[in-house]
């Protein structure tokens, strides 16, 4: 039987057959939730359209279609993005195409099933497909107001798939006694005794190996015997793509692209039922539930005495002890007394810089409130004024509008160089470049905040003037953080109020040190430490990387 998906010369959908995963059945202990199989065929059971590019939208509680305000990513066609037709709350998405089933079939319209978003949620519609010359739309209806959500790019919107035309009318609901059915009896009788057996042997003795914790009879598609019931038990669904042979210009999925919530797979579930790459992406599976596996476990023990655990805060560390016991072994510490006697600790405030660097012209990143993504777009947030202008231009205002970070370094080197005599030297941890910044001025008011990531080397925060608070997790913490682009997280601020736990559930077993790094102390955070950071009033920084030990992990990066 055909489905076919009539095109419109503007119109060119992405499609795709459904994917069984779940990022939230991945993150399952043991991807304990794939062992539902009516869930894994439920979710492969259809075709998913996916949203060309990402979209924020927030609806304010009203029932008019303005009430609803719908703020596409930059370069998105203005003729598909989603809009608010009927109001009350709903969303509207354009779907591409005029779809054609065989006589006396319609069509299914919702969302994928088992991947659910918080505040909004699918409505789900039977189309009669067989003659309809219409196209149709897909309908999400906000759940919760003031609530900002995300449709990603590459993130499916509408799941189909046909059903028979009048078949659920034909059938004859009724209640019956189950000794009506002796055979049916006798096998749930035997199932559930076995069962009840089962879990009593798994809370006295559980079984070392995943497969074991778990009975099979259903996924099987078998009574407790063994013996199979039907023929034609699924155990998974395979959906062709669309043909493109008549239609070339429709695009293909982009290769390597994932919806928000549809990672690829973290633990093997089924190795037994896989064959050719999919065994290959089974055995890619474990070894990363291995890895992650080990990470955890030092962590653990580093935390099992007062010796390793926490941050601590030295005074006259060596440069020996601190290669020994805390360079070497990638562990952070705070370094107490090493700026004494700097003048900057006491001079330097938004009044002495502006009367010390005068009309200099500097670089910053500027206008970040409204970006979210305003660290990995940092080119897009490059701006110049004199430094007289910034002091001007942030005054007494808490905010992350306007910083200078270490990414303006160079363009600054000449422009900030009268503020190193002020500065002492760190000569028994650092060398002196003999060319470019020495070290990587932040310069900025109360609530600048830099987002969650970790970097590719070692680095000294040495604050000058001002708090910072900074959250620090280890790199065994990497496989809960989701990592999106190169060494940043999905979750830029692991303090938003608005963050949902549902869709980040990891987060909520992470490892966190809290601290505020105050004047004259300088923090060490080691090469793959995640941390945040958020100015806690106007603050200078300088961070330093050119340690005097091998510093060159960004060599081999592997960049993505």
């Amino acid at each position: 039987m055909d489905l076919i998906c009539y095109l419109h010369a503007s119109w060119a959908p992405y499609v795709r057959p459904a994917p069984a995963t779940r990022g939230w059945m991945d993150r399952s202990p043991e991807s304990f939730a794939y062992r539902c199989l009516p869930l894994n065929i439920a979710n492969a059971h259809g075709w998913e359209i996916l949203n060309p590019f990402g979209i924020t939208a927030v609806w304010n509680g009203g029932p008019n279609p303005s009430d609803v305000t719908v703020t596409p990513d930059t370069g998105a066609a203005a003729d598909r993005v989603p809009v608010a037709l009927f109001g009350q709350g709903v969303l509207t998405f354009h779907v591409e195409g005029i779809f054609r089933t065989p006589p006396g079939w319609n069509l299914w319209v919702g969302g994928s099933p088992n991947r659910a978003k918080d505040a909004i949620a699918p409505l789900g519609g039977i189309i009669e497909t067989d003659w309809s010359p219409f196209s149709f739309t897909m309908n999400w209806r906000f759940t919760r107001p003031d609530t900002p959500i995300r449709f990603e790019a590459m993130e499916p919107f509408c799941f189909i798939f046909p059903i028979e035309r009048g078949a659920i009318e034909r059938f004859a609901p009724r209640f019956e006694h189950l000794d009506e059915d002796p055979a049916t009896r006798e096998r749930f009788l035997a199932w559930s005794k076995a069962r009840d057996g089962f879990h009593e042997t798994l809370r006295a003795d559980a079984p070392e190996k995943t497969s074991g914790h778990w009975q099979k009879h259903y996924y099987r598609g078998t009574d407790l015997s063994g013996a199979a019931l039907i023929d034609d038990h699924m155990t998974k669904l395979r959906l062709p793509a669309f043909d493109k042979s008549r239609a070339p210009e429709v695009p293909d999925t982009p290769p390597g692209t994932q919806p928000e919530d549809d990672p690829p797979p973290r633990f093997d579930r089924a190795a037994e039922l896989r064959t050719g790459d999919d065994a290959e992406i089974a055995r890619l599976r474990l070894a990363l539930a291995k890895r992650e596996w080990l990470l955890d476990l030092l962590e653990r023990q580093r935390a099992l005495t007062p010796a390793t655990l926490g941050i601590e805060r030295r005074a006259d560390l060596s440069a020996e002890e601190f290669l020994e016991r805390y360079y070497s072994t990638n562990r952070p510490v705070i370094l107490t007394g090493k700026m004494q006697g700097w003048p900057a600790l006491d001079a330097w405030n938004p009044a002495y810089l502006k009367a010390k660097l005068g009309d200099r012209e500097i670089e910053l990143q500027g206008g970040r409130t409204n970006d979210p993504q305003f660290e990995m777009r940092k080119d897009d947030h490059r701006t110049r004024a004199t430094f007289g202008e910034f002091i001007d231009r942030i005054g007494a205002k808490a905010g992350n509008d306007a910083y200078i970070t270490a990414y303006n370094s160079v363009h600054n080197d000449a422009a900030l160089a009268p503020l190193y005599e002020d500065l002492g030297t760190l000569d028994e941890f650092l060398l002196r470049p003999a060319t470019g910044p020495f070290g990587m001025f932040w310069i900025g008011p109360a609530g600048t905040f830099t987002s969650l990531h970790h970097d590719l080397t070692n680095n000294f925060i040495a604050q000058i003037t001002g708090r910072k608070h900074i959250k620090l997790l280890p790199p065994s913490e990497t496989g809960k953080l989701y990592n999106v682009k190169h060494v940043f997280s999905e979750v830029p601020d692991l303090d938003d109020p608005n963050l949902n736990v549902d869709r980040y559930e990891d987060l909520t077993r992470v490892r966190i040190y809290d601290l505020t790094l105050k004047p004259g102390e300088i923090l060490f955070i080691p090469v793959g430490w995640w941390h945040q950071v958020r100015s806690l009033d106007f603050s200078v920084t300088i961070t330093y990387t050119s340690f005097i030990w091998d510093n060159d992990g960004y060599r081999d990066y592997p960049v993505g």
